[in-house]
């Protein structure tokens, strides 16, 4: 039962929290880390018995704050500027759970996506989904880390997009697992495992290019008004040959046309001028690559092409195609050509120069080198391949879609 003095001991410490409340209201602003939890210990210790939850309640801060705070005040407060001791403050999840964000990569990697035994599915599950596979694992992380560290590694959440490009093969998702499974048994072996596409073609003129950089106040860069071909010095063709284990790309300009015979010549320079060098005791290649283009699994021009590369370089020459409507989870998609366009975004493509340039100079927080230079070679559209020179291919095709996992051996001359 409520007594008299019970009812006015609530009363007096309902008024004495609105008191604190709008103390620490007025003065929080003005309150650093250190100075915040010493006025509370203050307020409390002239408070008396329950003063640690008054304040609390009134702040709301921690009452191990407060503690914490009342402790200095009895062995006396110095001046300074640091808020802690040195050392001081919560340890990032990197020191106390080494080994989580190598973990949270391989949970989202895209080169095995909707495989149901890989882990790539995760890029579909939310970010709750993803702390619990890593607390399967011993980790201890919340949803929030994991949403925080997903930025860091350059993801973001996506609206549905208009991207469907036809219904699933059946066997996708066996094809990404073949893929996995192929791409770290060359590394650990290792081996060359390379990622190949062409980027968008762009128009080289004084065009608009999407994006914005900074500039002087009132002095935007002035470009065409209309985007007309007929304008253009022509189409700059950048093919791509992304190096997975080493993060490091060697990109051709081309002006001329994305052809077969293009494409082993990008993979020529990049194994003359980088792969060589990083890999001389290779034997083998693997190329993961589109379904389509110039390096599809139909073409049969592609096959004769690499052919007179294996001749040429030596290696037993694999390659692994994703699925028909899977190309934008081949990895060089996520790991150099999205760098690119971020780094010319709001600069006009004026020259060949400007292109090979602005793709040269790519660089990221995780250590991508590109080496670009400008393919002048023709290479015309067109060239057909008959029976005959097929045959002369040395051609080995995999057991598992022989027409997507192929292998072309150098022939001994």
């Amino acid at each position: 039962m409520w007594t008299r003095s019970s009812i006015a001991s609530v009363r007096r410490d309902h008024g004495l929290e609105n008191v604190i409340r709008r103390k620490y209201v007025a003065l929080e602003p003005a309150l650093n880390e250190r100075t915040r939890r010493l006025w509370a210990a203050a307020e409390s210790q002239a408070i008396g018995y329950g003063g640690d939850a008054l304040v609390a309640a009134a702040t709301g801060l921690a009452r191990d704050i407060i503690r914490a705070g009342r402790k200095e005040l009895e062995n006396e407060v110095t001046s300074g500027s640091r808020q802690r001791r040195p050392g001081g403050g919560r340890k990032s999840l990197a020191e106390t759970q080494p080994g989580w964000v190598e973990m949270l990569e391989e949970l989202v990697a895209p080169a095995t996506r909707g495989d149901p035994m890989s882990p790539l599915r995760w890029t579909c599950k939310s970010t709750r989904n993803l702390a619990d596979e890593l607390r399967s694992n011993g980790f201890k992380v919340s949803h929030t880390s994991v949403a925080k560290e997903l930025r860091v590694l350059g993801y973001s959440l996506h609206v549905l997009r208009k991207n469907h490009e036809g219904e699933d093969h059946p066997d996708r998702n066996a094809q990404f697992e073949h893929i996995n499974a192929a791409v770290k048994s060359f590394q650990a072996r290792g081996q060359p495992v390379i990622s190949v596409d062409t980027k968008k073609k762009e128009l080289v003129g004084n065009f608009k290019n999407a994006g914005c950089e900074w500039q002087p106040t009132g002095e935007p860069e002035e470009v065409n008004v209309h985007d007309f071909p007929s304008d253009a010095l022509g189409k700059a063709i950048p093919y791509g040959v992304f190096d997975m284990t080493r993060n490091e790309a060697s990109v051709s300009v081309g002006r001329d046309h994305d052809t077969p015979a293009f494409a082993a010549s990008a993979i020529r320079h990049w194994w003359r001028t980088m792969g060589k060098q990083a890999y001389p005791q290779a034997t083998d290649l693997l190329i993961t690559a589109d379904a389509g283009g110039s390096n599809g699994y139909r073409a049969r021009a592609w096959k004769a092409r690499l052919q007179d590369l294996a001749d040429e370089i030596g290696l037993r020459v694999h390659v692994c195609h994703f699925p028909p409507g899977t190309s934008k989870w081949n990895r060089i998609e996520h790991r150099l050509f999205c760098h690119i366009t971020r780094n010319w975004r709001g600069k006009p493509l004026a020259t060949y120069e400007t292109v090979v340039e602005l793709i040269g100079s790519t660089r990221t927080s995780k250590g991508l080198r590109v080496n670009a230079r400008l393919d002048n070679g023709f290479y015309p559209t067109g060239v057909g391949i008959t029976n005959a020179e097929l045959k002369k291919v040395a051609l080995h095709r995999d057991g598992f879609h022989g027409a997507w996992n192929y292998r072309v051996d150098p022939r001994r001359s």
